[in-house]
């Protein structure tokens, strides 16, 4: 459906579309009258150490007021103690009743809290930011006696900015009342397509009872026709070229422009379904009822969150992970049920692959400058989502993050994607071509991988290698091997150092003597409490945030603790599901192009399978992008390669059909 249809069916339904849009206005306009404005108060308090702090650390006996060898520290330990769930508690039984934060205060770099209490009335909110102020600093206590601190040795709290006047928070109320107005503007638009499909039906009808009659040729509407390759394009380009970390204001992680974009393209396929102007392929339903598994176990958890008592930092949280579940199902739709044919669909996993190559040529910059050019980038209107973004650095090397919000996702997302930039190269449709075109993307992908020195992307190439590989023919598999073997050289030779501080992170994991590795696996042991708490749908999902538990870096752990044993369920079966539909393509496949494209799938898929316990893998926007993409596209590639398969002999029709020669066998005898 084009723009030029979209606006010819919204000016036909007219009278559905207007009323519902002023109902909406007019909603609006009411909540804006009607709801009562909030107000904040805030306060500061810095941490004062003891008078006993000349002595020499730990002679003195505070293991707070020491731990990590500044109050910073101290900062956050009480930070994170007054924003968990038995603060709150404890919080409501004084009369603290409305919402309240807590972190460390803006442009500042030592250990000074701010705390804001948020609600409706005035005097009310300013008597609870001193009892939440005088709580900060009994709560510190409380906790250097539960340590045996001697009173002399304890850290203390010194309010240096006391409980302002609270000012009214016109924000929350705007977002409000646009919220609404959103709503009803969305449902005029739902209905508005809704009426036309039921009307267009009953004329159908009307005329195939009726006799035949000659009308008045139709016309062509203005604008160029959109399909699902062309709108997921532009969401690839802006998830590739957009940091990661640069969101809508309010809207955390999940506010990037590609998700927004993504969401704007449901309400397209939804509009161009309930029109009848687009049905889902046949035999392309298998991702979608994986994701309605997934989606069944993240509003359990929701729900599972709604029903205890959480923060607000954790409602809010939640509701984030309803948006990111949102576009995940936008775009699993789009491509298992809005691409209709099969050259448009490579068409989109070619755009993926090349704009994949420029992400991983960034990320050779970043490496040999030792710089992050995602730190220059900034656009109006957007803010990172990440309090402050550093180079990170491992041995003497700078570890690329390219456009994404961290190496561990970059090195994941090219990971996922070499697979494919392996088959398009050797794809006979792509012969034609030259050499650096075909090969330039395994390059620039296979290459960057190593320079992001981490074991996730070493992992992640060395199943590729194993998965792809051993699947060719002699020849070609043992010319690969030399090729890998000599690119090993090369990176010995032009970055001295780069392979043996890979091989000592190795050899680290396995002595157990690295600490990355160490805090790990002593982490799987604390999410044991959180499971056994609530067992089958977990605490919610996304509301496990660091700033008040801890970084899992394994994403089936940080499933289990958010979604429970049915969340990791759900997950399990949609890595598996990729697996299943690599194998297919492959088991299914007349041509030898058709079979390297579904070991490409498979390889894919395990890829993601095992790198999802190195780190939280469906935290970072570009990486579940990718994912996903790729699980929606193994199941409508298996929808056409299953159509073409040949059915099987029957008892009435022993015999096979005769099925013609694959286009690319066909010999054209020369003139």
């Amino acid at each position: 459906m084009s723009i030029g249809e979209i606006v010819a069916v919204l000016r036909r339904r007219w009278y559905v579309m207007v009323p519902l849009t002023l109902i909406s206005l007019l909603a609006g306009a009411h909540l804006y009258r009607s709801v009562p404005v909030a107000y904040q108060s805030q306060s500061s308090v810095a941490l004062l150490d003891s008078s006993a702090v000349a002595e020499l650390a730990p002679a003195f006996g505070n293991p707070i007021s020491n731990a990590g060898g500044s109050l910073v520290v101290t900062a956050d330990v009480l930070i994170r103690t007054l924003s968990g769930t038995d603060a709150a508690r404890d919080l409501q039984g004084i009369g603290v009743t409305d919402p309240y934060t807590v972190g460390f205060a803006a442009n500042t770099s030592g250990p000074m809290l701010t705390l804001a209490v948020t609600g409706t009335d005035r005097d009310k909110v300013l008597e609870e930011t001193n009892k939440l102020t005088a709580f900060a600093g009994e709560t510190l206590n409380a906790l250097q006696a539960a340590a045996k601190v001697k009173p002399a040795y304890m850290v203390q709290t010194a309010p240096v900015v006391l409980p302002q006047t609270p000012v009214p928070q016109m924000k929350s109320r705007y977002q409000q009342v646009l919220g609404v107005v959103i709503l009803g503007t969305t449902a005029a638009f739902t209905f508005s397509f809704l009426t036309d499909s039921l009307l267009a039906a009953v004329r159908r009808r009307r005329a195939a009872s009726a006799a035949p009659a000659r009308g008045r040729g139709r016309r062509k509407p203005w604008g160029r026709q959109l399909d699902a390759t062309a709108l997921l394009s532009c969401y690839l380009a802006l998830a590739f070229f957009i940091p990661s970390n640069l969101t809508l204001p309010g809207m955390g992680g999940v506010g990037t422009p590609a998700n927004v974009f993504a969401l704007l393209c449901l309400f397209w396929y939804l509009a161009t379904w309930v029109t009848g102007r687009i049905r889902p392929a046949p035999g392309t339903r298998l991702p979608r009822v994986v994701m309605c598994l997934l989606a069944f176990s993240v509003l359990g958890s929701y729900l599972a969150n709604a029903m205890r008592g959480s923060s607000h930092k954790e409602v809010l949280a939640a509701d984030r992970g309803l948006i990111g579940l949102l576009v995940w199902v936008s775009l699993v739709v789009l491509i298992s049920a809005g691409v209709q044919d099969r050259a448009r669909l490579d068409v989109l996993m070619r755009r993926a692959v090349v704009m994949g190559s420029v992400v991983a040529a960034i990320g050779y910059y970043d490496f040999f400058t030792a710089t992050n050019i995602a730190d220059s980038i900034s656009i109006p209107g957007l803010k990172s989502s990440v309090a402050q973004i550093t180079t990170l650095d491992r041995g003497s090397f700078t570890r690329p993050r390219s456009t994404t919000a961290q190496p561990l996702e970059f090195g994941g997302m090219l990971a996922v994607m070499l697979p494919f930039a392996v088959q398009q190269a050797f794809d006979p449709v792509r012969r034609h071509l030259r050499a650096w075109r075909r090969w330039g993307p395994v390059v620039l992908m296979g290459g960057a991988l190593p320079l992001t020195v981490s074991r996730t992307s070493i992992i992640g190439a060395l199943i590729v290698v194993l998965v792809m590989v051993l699947r060719w023919k002699p020849e070609r598999r043992w010319a690969a091997i030399g090729l890998l073997m000599g690119s090993v050289a090369c990176f010995k030779v032009i970055i001295p150092g780069l392979i043996g501080t890979i091989t000592a992170l190795f050899a680290s994991f396995v002595t157990n003597s690295d600490s990355s590795t160490q805090a790990r696996t002593v982490k799987y042991s604390a999410i044991v409490p959180y499971l056994t708490e609530r067992p089958l749908f977990g605490r919610g999902f996304g509301t496990f945030l660091p700033e008040l538990f801890f970084f899992t870096d394994n994403q089936y752990m940080l499933t289990l603790a958010e979604m429970g044993l049915v969340g990791l369920l759900a997950l399990l079966v949609l890595l598996f599901t990729g697996i299943h539909q690599g194998g297919a393509i492959r088991r299914l496949a007349r041509t030898e192009s058709d079979r390297e494209l579904g070991q490409a799938f498979f390889a894919s898929a395990l890829v993601s399978l095992v790198i999802a316990a190195t780190f939280d893998a469906l935290s970072f926007p570009m990486f579940a992008g990718v994912f996903f993409l790729t699980i929606a596209a193994g199941g409508s590639y298996l929808g056409f390669v299953r159509r073409a398969a040949p059915e099987p002999a029957t008892v009435e029709s022993p015999c096979s059909p005769a099925i013609p020669p694959p286009a690319d066998r066909i010999r054209v005898p020369a003139p």
